[in-house]
Protein backbone atom coordinates (compact mmCIF):
# COMPACT_ATOMS: atom_id res chain seq x y z
CA UNK A 1 0.00 0.00 0.00
CA UNK A 2 1.48 3.32 -1.06
CA UNK A 3 1.80 5.81 1.76
CA UNK A 4 0.15 9.14 1.01
CA UNK A 5 2.53 12.03 0.69
CA UNK A 6 2.07 14.85 3.19
CA UNK A 7 0.38 17.92 1.76
CA UNK A 8 2.66 20.61 0.43
CA UNK A 9 1.81 23.88 2.14
CA UNK A 10 3.56 26.78 0.44
CA UNK A 11 5.55 28.94 2.80
CA UNK A 12 3.69 32.23 3.26
CA UNK A 13 5.60 35.23 1.91
CA UNK A 14 7.55 36.97 4.64
CA UNK A 15 5.66 39.98 5.91
CA UNK A 16 8.20 42.80 5.80
CA UNK A 17 5.77 44.92 7.81
CA UNK A 18 5.98 42.50 10.75
CA UNK A 19 9.79 42.39 10.58
CA UNK A 20 9.94 46.21 10.61
CA UNK A 21 7.56 46.36 13.56
CA UNK A 22 9.59 43.82 15.51
CA UNK A 23 12.77 45.77 14.81
CA UNK A 24 11.12 49.02 15.89
CA UNK A 25 9.84 47.38 19.08
CA UNK A 26 13.38 46.35 20.02
CA UNK A 27 14.56 49.95 19.76
CA UNK A 28 11.61 51.12 21.87
CA UNK A 29 12.31 48.44 24.49
CA UNK A 30 15.94 49.55 24.61
CA UNK A 31 14.85 53.17 25.19
CA UNK A 32 12.28 52.22 27.84
CA UNK A 33 14.86 50.18 29.78
CA UNK A 34 17.21 53.18 29.98
CA UNK A 35 16.05 54.53 33.34
CA UNK A 36 16.40 58.30 33.53
CA UNK A 37 15.98 58.85 29.80
CA UNK A 38 13.57 61.63 28.86
CA UNK A 39 13.06 59.95 25.49
CA UNK A 40 12.35 56.56 27.06
CA UNK A 41 10.01 58.11 29.59
CA UNK A 42 7.98 60.51 27.44
CA UNK A 43 8.53 59.98 23.72
CA UNK A 44 7.45 56.35 23.21
CA UNK A 45 3.94 55.00 22.91
CA UNK A 46 3.78 53.42 26.38
CA UNK A 47 3.83 56.93 27.87
CA UNK A 48 0.50 57.79 26.24
CA UNK A 49 -1.47 54.60 26.63
CA UNK A 50 -2.00 51.60 28.87
CA UNK A 51 0.30 49.01 27.27
CA UNK A 52 3.92 48.96 26.13
CA UNK A 53 6.15 47.07 23.72
CA UNK A 54 6.25 43.87 25.78
CA UNK A 55 2.71 42.92 24.80
CA UNK A 56 3.31 43.62 21.11
CA UNK A 57 6.59 41.68 21.09
CA UNK A 58 4.92 38.65 22.69
CA UNK A 59 1.85 38.91 20.45
CA UNK A 60 3.87 39.07 17.24
CA UNK A 61 6.00 36.13 18.37
CA UNK A 62 2.84 34.09 18.94
CA UNK A 63 1.50 35.17 15.55
CA UNK A 64 4.61 33.99 13.71
CA UNK A 65 5.20 30.81 15.70
CA UNK A 66 1.53 29.82 15.50
CA UNK A 67 1.79 29.91 11.71
CA UNK A 68 5.17 28.12 11.67
CA UNK A 69 3.92 25.33 13.96
CA UNK A 70 0.68 24.86 12.00
CA UNK A 71 2.53 24.56 8.69
CA UNK A 72 5.09 22.08 10.02
CA UNK A 73 2.34 20.00 11.62
CA UNK A 74 0.42 19.78 8.33
CA UNK A 75 3.51 18.86 6.33
CA UNK A 76 5.43 16.63 8.73
CA UNK A 77 3.01 15.56 11.42
CA UNK A 78 2.13 16.54 14.96
CA UNK A 79 5.12 14.96 16.68
CA UNK A 80 7.70 16.48 14.36
CA UNK A 81 6.10 19.90 14.82
CA UNK A 82 5.96 19.48 18.60
CA UNK A 83 9.61 18.40 18.71
CA UNK A 84 10.62 21.42 16.64
CA UNK A 85 8.80 23.81 18.98
CA UNK A 86 10.24 22.17 22.10
CA UNK A 87 13.74 22.46 20.63
CA UNK A 88 13.12 26.14 19.99
CA UNK A 89 11.96 26.56 23.59
CA UNK A 90 15.04 24.72 24.85
CA UNK A 91 17.38 26.92 22.82
CA UNK A 92 15.65 30.02 24.14
CA UNK A 93 15.91 28.72 27.70
CA UNK A 94 19.67 28.29 27.30
CA UNK A 95 19.89 31.82 25.92
CA UNK A 96 17.99 33.11 28.94
CA UNK A 97 20.35 31.35 31.35
CA UNK A 98 23.38 32.79 29.56
CA UNK A 99 21.94 36.32 29.68
CA UNK A 100 20.98 35.81 33.33
CA UNK A 101 24.50 34.74 34.28
CA UNK A 102 26.31 37.45 32.31
CA UNK A 103 24.00 40.19 33.54
CA UNK A 104 24.39 39.07 37.15
CA UNK A 105 28.18 39.05 36.87
CA UNK A 106 28.14 42.51 35.31
CA UNK A 107 25.99 43.95 38.11
CA UNK A 108 28.09 42.25 40.81
CA UNK A 109 31.35 43.61 39.38
CA UNK A 110 29.89 47.11 39.04
CA UNK A 111 28.93 47.05 42.73
CA UNK A 112 32.21 45.50 43.85
CA UNK A 113 34.24 48.28 42.25
CA UNK A 114 31.90 50.97 43.51
CA UNK A 115 30.66 52.13 40.11
CA UNK A 116 26.98 51.97 41.07
CA UNK A 117 26.57 51.15 44.76
CA UNK A 118 23.29 49.52 45.73
CA UNK A 119 22.50 48.29 42.23
CA UNK A 120 22.25 44.68 43.37
CA UNK A 121 19.36 45.48 45.68
CA UNK A 122 17.73 47.95 43.31
CA UNK A 123 17.43 45.39 40.54
CA UNK A 124 16.59 42.45 42.80
CA UNK A 125 19.94 40.62 42.68
CA UNK A 126 20.47 40.79 46.44
CA UNK A 127 18.74 37.42 46.93
CA UNK A 128 21.40 35.77 44.77
CA UNK A 129 24.14 37.27 46.92
CA UNK A 130 22.62 36.47 50.30
CA UNK A 131 21.13 33.02 49.62
CA UNK A 132 22.68 31.58 46.42
CA UNK A 133 21.86 27.95 47.27
CA UNK A 134 18.17 28.75 47.07
CA UNK A 135 18.39 31.47 44.46
CA UNK A 136 20.15 29.33 41.83
CA UNK A 137 17.55 26.50 41.78
CA UNK A 138 14.79 29.11 41.83
CA UNK A 139 16.41 30.89 38.88
CA UNK A 140 16.71 27.62 36.94
CA UNK A 141 13.01 26.97 37.57
CA UNK A 142 12.05 30.49 36.50
CA UNK A 143 10.85 31.43 39.99
CA UNK A 144 13.56 34.03 40.64
CA UNK A 145 13.92 36.66 37.94
CA UNK A 146 15.51 40.02 38.74
CA UNK A 147 14.90 43.14 36.70
CA UNK A 148 16.05 43.16 33.05
CA UNK A 149 16.06 39.34 32.79
CA UNK A 150 12.45 38.53 33.59
CA UNK A 151 10.61 38.29 30.27
CA UNK A 152 12.31 35.55 28.22
CA UNK A 153 10.96 32.74 30.47
CA UNK A 154 7.44 33.80 29.41
CA UNK A 155 8.39 33.03 25.82
CA UNK A 156 9.90 29.70 26.87
CA UNK A 157 6.71 28.65 28.68
CA UNK A 158 4.47 29.75 25.82
CA UNK A 159 6.56 28.02 23.16
CA UNK A 160 6.72 24.80 25.19
CA UNK A 161 2.93 24.72 25.62
CA UNK A 162 2.07 25.79 22.06
CA UNK A 163 1.87 22.17 20.77
CA UNK A 164 -0.74 21.39 23.42
CA UNK A 165 -2.74 24.47 22.48
CA UNK A 166 -2.51 23.48 18.81
CA UNK A 167 -3.81 20.01 19.70
CA UNK A 168 -6.80 21.65 21.39
CA UNK A 169 -7.39 23.77 18.30
CA UNK A 170 -7.61 20.61 16.20
CA UNK A 171 -10.07 19.05 18.65
CA UNK A 172 -12.40 21.90 19.56
CA UNK A 173 -11.58 24.68 17.12
CA UNK A 174 -11.99 28.23 18.40
CA UNK A 175 -13.22 26.92 21.76
CA UNK A 176 -9.54 26.20 22.50
CA UNK A 177 -9.24 29.87 23.42
CA UNK A 178 -11.29 29.10 26.52
CA UNK A 179 -8.19 27.62 28.18
CA UNK A 180 -5.82 30.65 27.95
CA UNK A 181 -8.73 33.01 28.64
CA UNK A 182 -9.74 30.99 31.72
CA UNK A 183 -6.19 31.05 33.06
CA UNK A 184 -6.08 34.80 32.56
CA UNK A 185 -9.44 35.24 34.30
CA UNK A 186 -8.23 33.08 37.21
CA UNK A 187 -5.39 35.53 37.82
CA UNK A 188 -7.88 38.30 38.56
CA UNK A 189 -10.65 36.22 40.13
CA UNK A 190 -8.57 33.91 42.32
CA UNK A 191 -5.08 35.43 42.40
CA UNK A 192 -3.49 32.61 40.38
CA UNK A 193 0.31 32.90 40.41
CA UNK A 194 3.45 30.80 40.71
CA UNK A 195 4.75 30.09 44.22
CA UNK A 196 7.84 32.19 44.85
CA UNK A 197 10.68 31.37 47.26
CA UNK A 198 10.86 33.50 50.38
CA UNK A 199 13.09 36.51 49.80
CA UNK A 200 12.77 36.58 46.00
CA UNK A 201 11.32 39.64 44.32
CA UNK A 202 8.07 39.36 42.26
CA UNK A 203 8.49 37.92 38.79
CA UNK A 204 7.39 41.05 36.96
CA UNK A 205 5.42 38.96 34.43
CA UNK A 206 2.84 36.50 35.78
CA UNK A 207 2.96 33.66 33.21
CA UNK A 208 -0.67 32.70 33.87
CA UNK A 209 -1.69 36.18 32.72
CA UNK A 210 0.82 36.90 29.97
CA UNK A 211 0.34 33.59 28.16
CA UNK A 212 -2.99 34.87 26.83
CA UNK A 213 -1.20 37.44 24.63
CA UNK A 214 0.98 34.77 23.01
CA UNK A 215 -1.85 32.27 22.55
CA UNK A 216 -4.14 34.85 20.96
CA UNK A 217 -1.32 35.64 18.55
CA UNK A 218 -0.77 31.92 17.86
CA UNK A 219 -4.49 31.43 17.21
CA UNK A 220 -4.47 34.28 14.71
CA UNK A 221 -1.26 33.01 13.10
CA UNK A 222 -2.84 29.61 12.48
CA UNK A 223 -5.92 31.26 10.98
CA UNK A 224 -3.72 33.36 8.71
CA UNK A 225 -2.00 30.24 7.37
CA UNK A 226 -5.16 28.20 6.86
CA UNK A 227 -7.67 30.88 5.88
CA UNK A 228 -5.47 33.55 4.33
CA UNK A 229 -6.40 36.21 6.90
CA UNK A 230 -6.35 36.47 10.67
CA UNK A 231 -9.74 38.19 10.99
CA UNK A 232 -12.09 39.71 8.41
CA UNK A 233 -12.24 43.48 8.16
CA UNK A 234 -14.75 44.99 10.56
CA UNK A 235 -15.74 48.63 11.00
CA UNK A 236 -17.20 47.78 14.40
CA UNK A 237 -13.94 46.21 15.56
CA UNK A 238 -11.94 49.16 14.24
CA UNK A 239 -14.26 51.60 16.00
CA UNK A 240 -13.94 49.69 19.27
CA UNK A 241 -10.15 49.65 18.91
CA UNK A 242 -10.07 53.41 18.36
CA UNK A 243 -12.27 53.89 21.44
CA UNK A 244 -9.93 51.79 23.61
CA UNK A 245 -6.85 53.70 22.42
CA UNK A 246 -8.56 57.05 23.07
CA UNK A 247 -9.64 55.83 26.51
CA UNK A 248 -6.05 54.83 27.25
CA UNK A 249 -4.80 58.27 26.28
CA UNK A 250 -7.45 59.93 28.45
CA UNK A 251 -6.58 57.77 31.46
CA UNK A 252 -2.88 58.40 31.00
CA UNK A 253 -3.42 62.16 30.77
CA UNK A 254 -5.45 61.97 33.97
CA UNK A 255 -2.65 59.99 35.62
CA UNK A 256 -0.23 62.80 34.72
CA UNK A 257 -2.63 65.41 36.08
CA UNK A 258 -3.22 67.02 32.68
CA UNK A 259 -7.00 66.63 33.03
CA UNK A 260 -8.70 68.76 35.73
CA UNK A 261 -9.97 66.46 38.44
CA UNK A 262 -8.09 63.52 36.96
CA UNK A 263 -9.47 60.52 35.11
CA UNK A 264 -11.73 58.34 37.31
CA UNK A 265 -10.19 54.91 37.87
CA UNK A 266 -12.32 52.35 39.74
CA UNK A 267 -9.29 50.13 40.27
CA UNK A 268 -5.94 51.29 38.88
CA UNK A 269 -4.42 47.84 39.41
CA UNK A 270 -6.86 46.06 37.12
CA UNK A 271 -6.48 48.86 34.57
CA UNK A 272 -2.73 48.84 33.89
CA UNK A 273 -0.98 46.52 36.31
CA UNK A 274 1.93 45.02 34.37
CA UNK A 275 2.71 41.97 36.48
CA UNK A 276 -0.79 40.51 36.14
CA UNK A 277 -1.57 42.23 32.82
CA UNK A 278 -4.47 44.51 33.68
CA UNK A 279 -7.66 43.97 31.69
CA UNK A 280 -7.65 47.39 30.04
CA UNK A 281 -3.93 47.01 29.44
CA UNK A 282 -4.61 43.78 27.51
CA UNK A 283 -7.45 45.35 25.53
CA UNK A 284 -5.27 48.35 24.73
CA UNK A 285 -2.47 46.12 23.41
CA UNK A 286 -4.89 44.16 21.22
CA UNK A 287 -6.49 47.39 19.99
CA UNK A 288 -3.10 48.77 18.95
CA UNK A 289 -2.24 45.53 17.15
CA UNK A 290 -5.54 45.65 15.24
CA UNK A 291 -5.16 49.30 14.24
CA UNK A 292 -1.59 48.79 13.06
CA UNK A 293 -2.69 45.80 10.95
CA UNK A 294 -5.44 47.96 9.40
CA UNK A 295 -3.51 51.19 8.92
CA UNK A 296 0.00 50.01 8.00
CA UNK A 297 0.05 48.53 4.47
CA UNK A 298 1.64 45.13 4.01
CA UNK A 299 4.15 46.48 1.51
CA UNK A 300 5.29 49.95 0.50
CA UNK A 301 8.38 51.19 -1.40
CA UNK A 302 9.88 52.75 1.75
CA UNK A 303 9.99 49.32 3.38
CA UNK A 304 12.61 48.31 0.83
CA UNK A 305 14.74 51.41 1.37
CA UNK A 306 17.70 51.75 3.70
CA UNK A 307 15.71 52.55 6.85
CA UNK A 308 13.08 49.89 6.18
CA UNK A 309 15.64 47.19 5.46
CA UNK A 310 17.72 47.99 8.53
CA UNK A 311 14.58 47.84 10.68
CA UNK A 312 13.47 44.60 9.04
CA UNK A 313 16.87 43.03 9.70
CA UNK A 314 16.53 44.03 13.34
CA UNK A 315 13.15 42.30 13.40
CA UNK A 316 14.56 39.09 11.94
CA UNK A 317 17.18 39.01 14.70
CA UNK A 318 14.95 40.43 17.40
CA UNK A 319 16.07 37.94 20.07
CA UNK A 320 19.75 38.74 19.60
CA UNK A 321 19.35 42.51 19.63
CA UNK A 322 16.92 42.29 22.54
CA UNK A 323 19.60 40.52 24.61
CA UNK A 324 22.30 42.99 23.57
CA UNK A 325 19.89 45.85 24.24
CA UNK A 326 19.51 44.77 27.87
CA UNK A 327 23.21 45.33 28.50
CA UNK A 328 23.35 48.57 26.52
CA UNK A 329 20.29 50.04 28.23
CA UNK A 330 21.74 49.30 31.66
CA UNK A 331 24.95 51.00 30.56
CA UNK A 332 22.96 54.08 29.53
CA UNK A 333 21.20 54.01 32.91
CA UNK A 334 24.57 53.97 34.68
CA UNK A 335 25.76 56.92 32.60
CA UNK A 336 22.72 58.96 33.66
CA UNK A 337 23.37 58.10 37.31
CA UNK A 338 27.06 58.98 37.14
CA UNK A 339 26.56 62.24 35.25
CA UNK A 340 23.03 63.46 36.06
CA UNK A 341 23.80 67.07 35.18
CA UNK A 342 24.82 66.05 31.65
CA UNK A 343 21.85 63.73 31.08
CA UNK A 344 19.99 66.28 28.97
CA UNK A 345 22.54 66.08 26.17
CA UNK A 346 23.75 62.53 26.84
CA UNK A 347 20.21 61.20 26.41
CA UNK A 348 19.78 61.69 22.63
CA UNK A 349 23.42 60.84 21.90
CA UNK A 350 23.50 57.59 23.89
CA UNK A 351 20.09 56.41 22.72
CA UNK A 352 20.88 57.15 19.08
CA UNK A 353 24.25 55.39 19.42
CA UNK A 354 22.60 52.42 21.14
CA UNK A 355 19.91 52.07 18.47
CA UNK A 356 22.52 52.26 15.72
CA UNK A 357 24.66 49.64 17.49
CA UNK A 358 21.70 47.26 17.81
CA UNK A 359 20.74 47.54 14.15
CA UNK A 360 24.39 47.30 13.08
CA UNK A 361 24.70 44.11 15.14
CA UNK A 362 21.64 42.68 13.37
CA UNK A 363 23.11 43.57 9.98
CA UNK A 364 26.37 41.89 10.95
CA UNK A 365 24.50 38.74 11.95
CA UNK A 366 22.64 38.76 8.65
CA UNK A 367 25.81 39.15 6.59
CA UNK A 368 27.61 36.54 8.66
CA UNK A 369 24.83 34.08 7.87
CA UNK A 370 25.34 34.59 4.13
CA UNK A 371 29.15 34.30 4.20
CA UNK A 372 30.19 31.16 2.22
CA UNK A 373 32.32 28.60 4.07
CA UNK A 374 36.09 28.96 3.81
CA UNK A 375 37.59 26.72 1.14
CA UNK A 376 39.42 23.80 2.67
CA UNK A 377 37.59 24.02 5.98
CA UNK A 378 37.17 20.74 7.80
CA UNK A 379 33.74 19.27 7.10
CA UNK A 380 31.70 17.87 9.95
CA UNK A 381 31.68 14.08 10.22
CA UNK A 382 28.89 12.25 8.47
CA UNK A 383 25.71 12.27 10.50
CA UNK A 384 26.74 15.21 12.62
CA UNK A 385 23.75 17.29 13.65
CA UNK A 386 23.65 20.92 12.62
CA UNK A 387 21.14 23.42 13.91
CA UNK A 388 19.74 26.22 11.80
Amino acid sequence: MTQAKPPSIPRPPRDTRVDILRGWLQLVIFASHAAGSFIGEWLIHKSWGLSDSSEQFLFLSGLMLGSVHARRKLMQGRWVAARDMLLRAGNLYRTHLLVFALFGVMIALACKFGIVPGELDRLGWGYMMTDPWRAIPAALAGLYLPEFVNILPIFVICMATLPLFAWLEDRVGNWSLAVPLSLYASVWLFGLHLPLPAGANPLGFNPFAWQVVFMLGAWLGRRTLLLGEALPASRWLTGAAVAVVVLGLWLRLGWYGFIPGGAPLPDADIVWNKNNLGVLRLLHALALAWLVSCLVPRDRPWMHGVVGQWMATGGRYSLQIFCLGLFLSWGVTVAFRLWPAQAWWLDPILLAAGCFALLLFARWLDRRKDVPPVTGAISPPAGAGMSA
